[in-house]
């Protein structure tokens, strides 16, 4: 079984500058893992680790806990992880700054809302990505901003 990341977005909070306008640096989407982390790690690295951090804990928390139970968070002094995996075994992760209450509400939304009624309701969306390719569906993407921009604005 080959698991890769299927879709990559950045999103940085809005900041307000004195004349009113966001300073917010525009949403950056990465391409082919293209672009660059922290110490020189490519957003395919990074994918990698968290999904390998993902995978462990998750088996970890099922072998002590029991299959009923699962992972929905985890903090570091840096970022909180939100992890939700759908019943088909989709695993969408969220990256959020520490203060950040529980986005497993907000991850659910966006599989039902976005995922499912964008990606997996499309007939010409390819069920499988091979090779890093990913979600490329515009509707996709202009739904999962939408509702990530109320997200960020609501807190």
């Amino acid at each position: 079984m080959v698991t890769e990341c299927i879709y990559k977005r950045n999103w940085m909070p809005a900041y307000m500058s004195s004349t009113g306008k966001s300073s917010r640096p525009s949403s950056q989407a990465y391409v082919n893992g293209s672009t660059q982390g922290r110490a020189g790690l490519s957003a395919d690295d990074d994918a990698k680790l968290i999904f390998g951090t993902v995978f462990s804990l998750r088996n970890m928390v099922r072998k002590l806990g029991g299959e009923d139970d699962s992972f929905l968070s985890y903090r570091t002094s840096q970022y909180k992880l939100h992890y939700y995996e759908t019943p088909t075994n989709t695993k969408f992760v969220m990256l959020t700054d520490t203060k950040s209450g529980s986005m497993r509400i907000a991850l659910q939304q966006i599989y039902v809302n976005c995922y499912v009624e964008y990606v997996v309701k499309n007939p010409l969306s390819p069920v499988e990505h091979p090779g890093g390719i990913g979600v490329d569906n515009e509707l996709f993407e202009a739904s999962l901003e939408q509702f990530v921009d109320r997200v960020l604005n609501a807190s």
